[in-house]
């Protein structure tokens, strides 16, 4: 049975909130865990750990988690569009909340291993669902983008925030009550997000209506032709391009921050943190009422070019300063590219919000699940120092290519009725 009894209910502002808070959740749950699992792992692991196991380890438990991303986001994003979105937000967050407390006093590498699946499973009931709900209650195309943005921002602010809440409050409870071992004070930052996780729910419970605006006028006849049946597919392989050489970058970054160029964890995550804000940044400007949605797509080429610069760069950056740089041009690149894509895949999904956004996600999840793999795996290896860093950047350039013809391709055909002006939902600051 459909839920559709809210489906022209506008998106307010509580609920735009609450939306940005479930999928900031989720991002900061990611930024607290990724920091430490090397220095988990080793101790999980006991003395004489060799530097490959932590590195294999630390890729796969990324990839695990992002595989769980790519196995259920489609059916999650499904699921909302059938049975409407609240109920799935709900699950996703409640869940989540759970799977971090357990995280949180777990003993045994293998169920680290269960736990990150299993965390994986709930946020991707969260994320692409929560991007559905803006999808299917706006229907201006300038309130969809700068929404759309807004979500992916609340996503890059938890991931920002998520490293240093990772170390800061590990040291600040280490201090408090003694603890001497990671063991005693890392379940405090993930206590933490299992109750904002609890909040969150509450929140979304109180304010997201279940609908999903299904009632929405259908598209008109002239904005599917043949030249563009395969313009989405072409946006969710860049999608995986993007999201693998991410995942690669990811990982590596904390290994050659740790292996190579002997950083501290502190160090760890304020590079991730000063990747985070050039995101924040850069996102804030593109989807900012300066510029049109429909100018977006002019910018996806040249940012999947300095992405394939920066990832060449990365393993040739000597020390932590111009890690800084290059991580910019990285983070600058990539910050952009994600939410130009939701954009132009929400913008054509139509009805199906949740199946198509939910499918990107499990693009995105199924690239950061190999690129995290693939740069725990062959970071060490012996053929080419960087060689994780160098196969992203030439798939990033493979997608370059792909991206040539897309400006033409995208030309902007309204989804909805745009010529509700004065619709009241442009008038809310969110």
């Amino acid at each position: 049975m459909n839920v559709n009894t809210q489906s022209a209910t506008a998106l307010s502002s509580s609920a735009m909130i609450a939306l940005m808070l479930a999928v900031f959740t989720v991002s900061v749950g990611f930024g607290v865990v990724l920091p430490l699992l090397p220095y988990l792992i080793e101790r999980l692991l006991g003395a004489g750990v060799q530097p490959a196991q932590v590195s294999r380890h630390t890729g796969l438990l990324t990839a695990v988690y992002t595989l769980s991303l790519f196995l259920f986001a489609p059916i999650w994003g499904r699921l909302s569009d059938q049975r409407g979105s609240r109920g799935v937000l709900l699950v996703g967050l409640l869940g989540f909340g759970v799977t971090m407390l357990v995280f949180a006093f777990v003993e045994s590498l293998i169920a680290i291993y269960a736990e990150r699946f299993l965390s994986g499973v709930f946020s991707a009931a969260v994320t692409p669902v929560a991007a559905a709900v803006v999808g299917n209650l706006t229907t201006i195309d300038h309130g969809r983008a700068r929404r759309l943005s807004f979500v992916s921002l609340a996503g890059i602010a938890g991931f920002l925030l998520g490293p240093m809440l990772g170390v800061f409050v590990t040291r600040l409870v280490a201090d408090i009550f003694t603890f001497t071992t990671l063991a005693g004070s890392v379940a405090a930052p993930l206590a933490a997000t299992a109750l904002l996780a609890f909040v969150a729910a509450l929140a979304v419970a109180l304010t997201v209506p279940n609908g999903n605006g299904q009632d929405q006028p259908a598209k008109t006849k002239d904005a599917s032709v043949d030249k563009t049946v395969w313009l989405v597919p072409k946006l969710l392989i860049l999608t995986f391009i993007v999201s693998a050489s991410v995942g690669v970058f990811e990982v590596g970054l904390v290994l050659r921050g740790k292996q190579e160029l002997g950083l501290t964890a502190y160090q760890i995550a304020l590079m991730f943190t000063e990747c985070s804000l050039v995101m924040f940044l850069l996102q804030a400007i593109v989807f900012s009422p300066l510029v049109k949605p429909d100018a977006t797509r002019w910018l996806i080429a040249p940012a999947l070019a300095v992405l394939a610069t920066g990832l060449f760069f990365i393993p040739r950056a000597s020390d932590f300063s111009l890690m800084l740089v290059v991580i910019g041009a990285v983070a600058a690149s990539a910050g952009i590219l994600s939410p130009i894509l939701t954009y132009w895949i929400s913008a054509k999904a139509e009805r199906a919000q949740g199946w198509e956004l939910g499918k990107q996600t499990a693009a995105a999840s199924l690239g950061v699940t190999l690129g995290s793999a693939a740069g725990g795996l062959l970071f060490n290896t012996a053929v080419q120092p960087g060689a994780p860093f160098i196969l992203a950047a030439l798939l990033v350039i493979i997608g370059f290519v792909l991206s040539l013809q897309l400006p033409q391709l995208l030309v902007h055909r309204n989804l909805r009725i745009n010529a509700i002006a004065g619709d009241p939902q442009e008038q809310s600051p969110s």
